[in-house]
């Protein structure tokens, strides 16, 4: 008999989907374009950048192939700016996700529907001082395949560890406001952030689900137990006056 499988995504499959993410490459050797599902590949020339999927850059820089260029989010300055915000600026709410790198128009467009991993939102002309979607499990990555291509590759994993204990605890933090009825956004909150704490925010929520259901429970009995005793006082009246 097959296990059950678990709502959601687990933290491999997210980072196994962050692979699919778009970075810029510096070619050291002449590739020519290769057909892959989603379309041919740029021809490589050096030293001209290139947009390639990330398992493909991956790969060509184990082959000392290719370098590659992190997106401008993961320097140093900009993290620390982010981390700023997340514990000074806003400290109740997540830092917001870059905008949408394609126009939005009136009419409908293809570029309407596309979405992480789909998005440019880790190459050179990333912007700056946003999360993307896979902000986490592509900084771990490019830590772990090129530190050599980062700047100052330790600082960029220190400010890494602290945004994800920040934005962590504020998710954790949020879960209270549950309780209460009330609703908590999602909104700059990343992918491996959401198959973190999914386990925690679903139990949260069976827990306070089922606190209301026993709520209900009692209250209906004392209803039924109030009702019952106004009747049996007024048949002693009854009686009395018989």
């Amino acid at each position: 008999m097959a296990l059950p499988l678990q709502p959601g995504l687990t933290p491999a499959e997210v980072a196994f989907l962050c692979e699919m993410e778009t970075v810029t490459v510096i070619p050291r050797q002449r590739l020519e374009s290769l057909n892959l599902i989603a379309g041919p590949t740029p021809a490589l020339r050096p030293p001209h950048r290139s947009s390639l999927p990330l398992w493909l850059a991956l790969l060509l820089k184990r082959q000392r192939r290719a370098n590659i260029l992190p997106p401008p989010w993961l320097h140093p300055t900009s993290l620390d700016k982010i981390l700023k915000h997340e514990t000074e600026t806003s400290p109740d709410t997540f830092s917001p996700p870059p905008p949408h790198p394609y126009l939005l128009s009136i009419k409908p467009s293809k570029t309407d529907t596309i979405s992480p991993p789909f998005l440019p939102s880790s190459t050179a002309d990333a912007p700056a001082g946003y999360l993307p979607y896979h902000w986490l499990e592509l900084g771990e990555i490019l830590l772990e395949a090129c530190p050599d291509d980062l700047p100052d590759a330790g600082r960029i994993r220190t400010l890494l560890r602290d945004l994800r204990e920040v934005r962590m605890a504020k998710m954790r933090h949020s879960s209270s406001e549950l309780g209460g009825g009330g609703v908590n956004t999602l909104l700059g909150v990343g992918a491996m952030e959401v198959s973190e704490g999914r386990a925690f925010i679903v139990g949260v929520m069976d827990g306070l689900r089922k606190i209301g259901s026993s709520r209900e429970i009692a209250r209906r009995e004392r209803e039924e137990d109030e009702g019952g005793g106004v009747g049996d006082e007024d048949e002693e009246m009854e009686f009395e006056q018989g």
